[in-house]
């Protein structure tokens, strides 16, 4: 059953997960509130599944000092007893003013078997001023082309999920977020889908007590940069892309406890594991599942 998921699956999985579901969405009120609020160090661990079998995870670290970010994704997968391996590191750095997310740099770094490659990106006031990729994207006939406005008012798959935390009415379900991952211009179009109770689950310095979830669906909008194929149709059509957050409460957020990719061959789920929250005033939060 492992025999459909190739590297080239394990890349479009990963970089779906990176852009639709590591943030931390703010329920704070005002955008000075927010800023002042807003999480020093946040670690993550996440473990991925697909069809039911454990492949790989995913850690996330976020750090702010003052207004400056710096976001890191590492995820690793091996499959049919190590055979198949990939693993891509994401980094972005950027600027957080109130409600904006600016962001500054952004490399992804990966490799699976012998192959292996890098991109890198420069932005300023968000729009891209340097994109680098090595090895070069391959052109391919049939793909939509890129043109200069497509790399205007976007962020990178990383700084792009930051735009959450600035949601006017604490909603991360009701956003659209314009990404650009250095090949591909899309959109990630988030919709509320209801709540899920979560059962109960020990969270330091609280009562073990039900929580609930908030589930929102994620669509795939492509705009350019990619080939109007049968496997990018059958991404832009899934309806059942999902997305779980959950609020931690004293800290004003809600994280992402579960994202779930349907595919062709089985679903790929993404469940988060352990987080620990530093606060600006150096409180921690801490829990495990």
């Amino acid at each position: 059953m492992f025999l459909a998921f190739r590297p080239r699956t394990a890349r479009a999985v990963l970089a779906a997960f990176a852009a639709s579901g590591l943030v931390l969405a703010s329920t704070a009120g005002s955008a000075d509130a927010a800023e002042r609020d807003w999480p020093r160090h946040v670690t993550a661990a996440y473990k991925i599944t697909f069809n039911g079998f454990d492949i790989g995870q995913f850690r996330f670290e976020s750090r702010v000092s003052g207004r400056e970010y710096t976001l890191t994704g590492d995820a690793e997968i091996s499959a049919l007893l190590g055979a198949v391996r990939w693993r891509g590191i994401t980094r972005s750095t950027g600027i957080v003013a109130g409600d904006r997310v600016t962001p500054s740099t952004f490399g992804f770094d990966f490799a699976s078997g012998s192959r292996n490659g890098t991109v890198r990106l420069g932005f300023r006031k968000g729009n891209v001023t340097s994109i680098s990729a090595n090895p070069p994207f391959p052109v391919a006939a049939d793909e939509v082309p890129l043109e200069r406005t497509h790399l205007a008012g976007v962020a990178d798959p990383l700084s792009a999920v930051m735009m959450l935390t600035r949601s006017a009415n604490g909603d991360p379900c009701a956003q659209k977020l314009p990404v650009f991952d250095g090949k591909q211009r899309f959109d990630l179009v988030l919709t509320p889908r209801g709540e899920r109770v979560l059962p109960a689950r020990r969270q330091a310095g609280d009562a073990a007590q039900p929580e609930v979830l908030r589930v929102c669906g994620v669509r795939y909008a492509p705009i350019a940069g990619y080939r109007p194929n049968g496997e990018t149709e059958a991404m832009a059509r899934n309806p059942n892309i999902e997305i779980a957050f959950r609020q931690v409460r004293g800290a004003g957020l809600f994280v992402p406890h579960d994202i779930s990719i349907p595919t062709g061959v089985g679903p790929a789920v993404l469940t988060l594991e352990r987080m620990d929250i530093r606060k600006s005033n150096s409180d921690q939060i801490a829990f495990v599942n």
